[in-house]
């Protein structure tokens, strides 16, 4: 029964489903996943135990929240989206860079995918910029921009913003903010990620692969004070990982 739904897509909703979802479906049911990519605030995860888990890292997690075969299944189809907008156009891929780089290089493998089966390709070239807002668990609220290359390469460019996490979207409306200035053609936003807090500023990218509850996640490159980064699944930090790993200020 469950093969019949493997790997399929559901068009008019954006999900794809995949096998080691069915797998490892546990309290949330696939049913109600294909209707929404919105994770409901009740979802608690699945069982460390179901995964493997790096040892180092076993007693500084509460869950696994997003196993990695769904992201990818997401990422694969959030790939066609992206191709379906903004095909027949030179883009630039910016990847916001540390959180993204996992993202970004899988999302632009589907993509390169596309182009090499399709009847109809796109060139792609790939830029890189680096952001820090966090320290610990917290958004800053200062933006900093601490790396990246010359931006005025951007001008009359497509430019395709490749990020991780949307948390309160101050960090996005800076750098969107920053772009304006080197007059690109058209830019776009793709996160893997978008919180749903009260810190919100409102802002909502192009592209959304997961709408999660306010909970501080880690893994597939994102990272608590650089931790974490290393792990396949997206997981719920537990309070003695946050106490572990944390960092002063006047370390940061």
């Amino acid at each position: 029964m469950w093969a019949e739904f493997w790997s399929i897509y559901i068009l008019d909703r954006d999900v794809s489903i995949d096998a080691s979802f069915m797998a490892y479906k546990g309290r949330l049911s696939w049913i109600q996943y294909i209707a929404s990519k919105r994770i409901g605030d009740e979802e608690q995860g699945y069982d460390l135990d179901l995964f493997c888990i790096p040892k180092h890292y076993a007693a500084d997690l509460e869950r696994v929240y997003i196993p990695h075969g769904l992201i990818m299944d997401r990422t694969e189809r959030l790939a066609r989206d992206i191709m379906r907008d903004m095909g027949g156009h030179h883009i630039v891929a910016l990847c916001v860079l540390k959180g993204g780089y996992k993202f970004f290089a899988d999302l632009l493998d589907y993509i390169k995918a596309l182009n090499r089966n399709s009847d109809r390709s796109i060139p792609m070239t790939v830029d890189f910029i680096r952001l820090k807002s966090y320290c610990n668990d917290q958004s800053t609220g200062d933006i900093k921009v601490i790396g990246g290359d010359d931006l005025s390469t951007l001008t009359g460019k497509n430019v395709l913003i490749v990020e991780d996490i949307i948390d309160t979207g101050k960090t996005m409306k800076t750098l969107l903010e920053l772009l304006k200035q080197y007059n690109p053609k058209m830019v776009k936003v793709a996160s893997l990620l978008v919180k749903r807090t009260p810190r919100s500023v409102g802002y909502r990218p192009d592209f959304v692969g997961f709408e999660i509850p306010d909970k501080f996640v880690v893994g597939y490159a994102l990272d608590y004070n650089e931790y974490f980064r290393d792990l396949n699944h997206i997981c719920v930090i537990s309070e003695k990982g946050k106490d572990k790993y944390k960092v002063s200020k006047s370390e940061d």
